[in-house]
């Protein structure tokens, strides 16, 4: 089995910076892909980014592209995702997740964190 822990949560003003960490308590051999994924409320969970730890490649969506940076440190089983002149839309929950494959779709994830909440306002 395998544990994601999400840190770092919190309430930041527009234009302001936020980095979520993503800590593993282990990796199974199919939790090659660690993914960001979002839910705000009334909404569906939707896709952030996704980084490869073998290959280090990454993946954003549009929305968040060149605001977001997702990176891995191996050396500490973490994850991290750096954002940048965050807006009131980047309001959600913001969850880790793991799983064999990289993509944008939730059911290619294994394993999933409880969440963080990450609070856009002025």
């Amino acid at each position: 089995q395998m544990q994601l822990t999400e840190s770092g949560g919190a309430l930041v003003q527009p234009g302001g910076s936020l980095t979520l960490s993503c800590v593993a308590s282990n990796y199974p051999a199919n939790s090659n892909c660690v993914g960001w994924f979002r839910q705000a409320p009334g909404e569906e969970r939707e896709w952030v980014s996704t980084v490869s730890r073998g290959g280090g490649s990454t993946w954003y969506d549009a929305s968040v592209m060149g605001r977001f940076t997702i990176s891995h440190d191996n050396s500490k089983n973490a994850v991290t995702l750096q954002m940048n002149n965050l807006k009131r839309e980047d309001t959600a929950i913001y969850y880790c997740a793991a799983g064999p494959k990289c993509g944008s779709r939730a059911v290619q994830y294994v394993y999933w964190g409880q969440g963080t909440q990450v609070t856009v306002s002025s």
